[in-house]
């Protein structure tokens, strides 16, 4: 699994030139990164001067960089379809909706508990504010459980915006929890009205998502995976937000690791910026000692517009250094200098004569979790019911694969000669 490293802060403070110098860094570190930004404004493009689309795009200049612009409003004509059809269909008409004469065939306590649970479900309920940022977060699962990405950098959108993103796994499961109850009710009259198929198929999907939701909450919290980096600037109202934005965070349980102050004026020999730089470096103190276990540091004002690969890297430069090319293994490697990151690879290979040894990282991950099988030569990882292809040295077989699951790694022995 990635790392996934997020930044966020309000609208302005330069969230997504942190964000997107911290991926072009790594990526000049040797690391296969993927830049994903879920803010409508599409700022990434603009800040690295290129087009990104909405599936990963290699950026040019950049060994290692992809990016993508997440568009989750696409997804939601996709998404459950068959459960809108459903709840519109058993809140029409009269007695239990649209099942007519149906209903005679359930008991008394049944109807009851049939009729408490639809009241509560409309088909409103399927597009309730935010889903689309809850469609985000499941797209961004789906990269970072891809072993084939080193890290994962997430430029979120404004801050207002990243709190209802990173409540919506409880908002979620409470919603889907009320459908599924409903179709377990109505599970004999449901299979009559759209078929035994179709129903089973409406549940599974359902119950796959709520348990990617619950997946999301248990990456986001876990700091073996995730961390979460604050940017702001310094003055008052960018300070309070900042602090009260900390403490949602922790409440969410993410792991807070550092926080940015951008844009402090430069030390010039004139009264009016000196005392501007006299005011900000106190905010800059108030904000350290309001945020005791987060390392906050600072970066001045720049003398040009932080737009293109070149300029980005050089803001690279004054928050991590020089980059330095990483070992090949999978660590942990520590990069950064003013603000630090540990990395794990996501995938590293080892070949001899006779093995090939594949190793991947999944921190956390229970044995039942995980799933192996080869098509026509090709292997697949699943991990939480989706599939990763793993690229190999020759073609494979599953059944002569050898899987075996050391603490956070799942290492694969791949023989390269028969018998």
């Amino acid at each position: 699994m990635a790392r996934l490293l997020l930044f966020g802060g309000k609208g302005g403070v330069g969230k997504t030139t942190t964000s997107t110098a911290t991926a072009i860094h790594l990526a000049d570190c040797g690391l296969r990164v993927l830049l994903v930004s879920s803010d409508p404004a599409h700022s990434t493009s603009d800040s690295l001067g290129v087009e990104i689309g909405t599936e990963p795009t290699q950026i040019n200049g950049v060994e290692g960089l992809y990016g993508l612009e997440m568009d989750p409003e696409s997804k939601l004509s996709t998404l459950l379809p068959k459960l809108g059809n459903m709840v519109d269909g058993m809140n029409s008409g009269g007695g239990l909706g649209g099942l007519g004469g149906l209903g005679m065939m359930l008991d008394p306590s049944a109807k009851e508990e049939f009729n408490e649970i639809k009241s509560d479900v409309k088909t409103s309920d399927m597009i309730l504010p935010g889903l689309d940022e809850a469609l985000a977060f499941d797209e961004l699962l789906k990269h970072v459980e891809d072993p084939n990405w080193d890290v994962i950098v997430f430029d979120t959108a404004p801050t207002g915006h990243t709190l209802r993103f990173l409540s919506l796994p409880e908002i979620i499961e409470s919603w889907s929890g009320r459908l599924i109850k409903l179709m377990r009710v109505s599970g004999g009259i449901r299979s009559m009205l759209f078929g035994r198929k179709e129903s089973e198929e409406m549940k599974q999907e359902l119950e796959r998502f709520r348990n990617r939701v619950l997946h999301v909450r248990r990456v986001l919290s876990d700091s073996q995976l995730t961390s979460f980096t604050l940017v702001t600037i310094p003055e008052k109202m960018g300070v309070n937000e900042t602090v009260r934005a900390y403490n949602s965070l922790i409440d969410y349980q993410l792991p807070v690791s550092a926080c940015i102050v951008n844009r402090v004026t430069p030390q010039f020999d004139h009264p009016f910026l000196q005392n501007r730089r006299e005011a900000e470096l106190n905010r800059i103190t108030e904000l350290k000692d309001r945020l005791t276990s987060v390392e906050v540091s600072s970066m001045e004002l720049l003398d040009q517009e932080v737009v293109g690969i070149d300029s980005l890297r050089l803001v690279a430069k004054t928050l991590y250094g020089l980059p330095e090319k990483l070992p090949a293994d999978l660590g942990p490697h520590e990069v950064g200098g003013m603000v630090k990151h540990s990395i794990h690879r996501g995938i590293y290979r080892e070949i001899s004569d006779e093995h090939e040894l594949i190793f991947l990282h999944f921190p956390g991950i229970k044995r039942d979790d995980l799933s192996l099988r080869s098509d026509d030569g090709v292997l697949f990882v699943g991990l939480n019911g989706r599939e990763r292809e793993i690229p190999t040295s020759v073609p494979v077989k599953a059944s002569q694969v050898g899987a075996k699951l050391e603490g956070d790694i799942l290492r694969l022995n791949i023989p390269l000669t028969e018998g």
